[in-house]
């Protein structure tokens, strides 16, 4: 018999999504894909390099559970350098990927009947971690006027004697907006005067736009940093999806039980991802900055174009490679023999009609909305926008 705990859990909807595109590309059909979550370019090739380095020499035994030293001293450079917070070795774990570091850290202070908080839209995947982990997802509207950042009223008002974390990422999956200053400090106190602990995702840091900082929840104080497990890794900045390197950093005694969680599960991340980790992060980072560029541009010109379509809508993001698109005026209408109820029938439309994959905002907790990847090409975008104004211009 399927555990309960498996029955909880529903298959992430963007993979099932990507995986109905690559079957209807292998029938012929020419469907422009909106829905992927990964860089469209492929790693550098000084990080490529390294691998292969470290292959030749023989780097192909296992490591340390939690990563190799030479890593977790160029993470530790980096979050001083980028970010402003100091951490030591035993802060630091690597992963596989920065969904495993989420899932490790879940494993590690979750208990049955524990509330996490969740904004919602959120990533996927948060909801499930937690009701993998017999705790319960407690989930908060935003608001697109506010830029989807959580309000710390309706913050205060979700905490119970049972909350135990709160989940925050920013820039943010899948509305590419991020959090101010002021937001977070507010979020911060409120976290620390009911003992909650800080989950920060922040995978996403060095895609943003507009000459915007990203700014770290734990540098805001001593006491926050003593609170907070910072997520993060290589696959979106370094185009290293595939490579499956994350880390997390955070107190000592959270660490080592996520340390030892891993080396009952996974053991240690590929040697060789590791050693080309530590190139990526200790090497020149002007390939970050030139996709980082390609990807302003694209959003410049989607969310320009977009709204150029009757009855959508959508606010520029500030960073990471979505739009969150306003579908709200669509919905409740009918063309030929579809109807437009919720975010998914849109979605299926698109797909079906334009031959275009968008993810539907029910998958991200907030119905309304649909979300597009601009992680493709300028040709791509160019003709898939075309396809998705000629199918809702036959709704409206």
């Amino acid at each position: 018999m399927i555990s309960d705990r498996a029955k909880r859990i529903k298959p992430s909807p963007t993979l099932a999504i990507d995986t109905k595109v690559k079957e209807m590309q292998a029938k012929g059909l020419d469907i422009i894909n909106f829905g992927v979550g990964e860089p469209d370019f492929d790693t550098p090739e000084h990080i490529k390099e390294s691998a292969i380095r470290a292959l030749k020499e023989g780097f192909t035994k296992y490591t340390p559970v939690g990563g190799i030293d030479e890593l977790k001293k160029a993470i530790i450079e980096k979050l001083e350098k980028d970010n402003g917070i100091k951490y030591k070795k035993e802060n630091i774990l690597v992963s596989c990927g920065a969904k495993h570091s989420l899932y490790n850290i879940a494993q590690a202070i979750f208990n049955p009947g524990d509330e996490v908080i969740i904004p919602a839209p959120y990533w996927v995947s948060y909801p499930d971690q937690v009701l993998l982990n017999d705790a319960v997802p407690v989930i908060v509207e935003t608001f697109e006027e506010d830029d989807f950042m959580l309000r710390p009223e309706e913050l205060k008002k979700r905490i119970t004697s049972r909350s135990k974390a709160i989940i925050l990422n920013s820039p943010s999956n899948p509305t590419g907006f991020i959090y101010d200053e002021k937001t977070l400090q507010e979020i911060a106190e409120i976290a620390l005067s009911h003992g909650l602990y800080i989950i920060s995702d922040e995978i996403y840091e060095k895609l943003i736009y507009d000459g915007h900082k990203h700014l770290s929840i734990a540098l805001l104080g001593e006491e926050v940093k003593e609170r907070t497990i910072i997520v993060n890794g290589l696959s979106k900045a370094y185009a290293m999806t595939g490579w499956r390197i994350g880390y997390a950093a955070g107190p000592t005694e959270i660490i080592k039980a996520m340390t030892n969680i891993q080396s009952q599960s996974t053991s240690n991340p590929t040697s060789i991802a590791q050693k080309a980790a530590v190139t990526a992060l200790q090497g020149p980072q002007d390939c970050v900055e030139k996709m980082r560029s390609e990807f302003e541009k694209r959003r410049n010109y989607l969310v320009e174009e977009l709204n150029k379509i009757p009855a959508i809508s959508c606010k520029m993001p500030k960073g990471a490679f979505y739009v969150f698109l306003n579908i709200k005026e669509i919905l409740s209408k009918k063309v030929g023999s579809f109807e437009i109820n919720t975010s998914i029938d849109l979605s299926i439309y698109l797909l079906e009609k334009a031959q275009v994959a968008v993810i539907p905002g029910s998958a991200f907790g907030a119905e309304g909305y649909i979300r597009i990847s601009y992680a493709t090409s300028m040709k791509n975008l160019t003709k898939g926008i075309e396809r998705i104004k000629k199918a809702i211009e036959e709704i409206v």
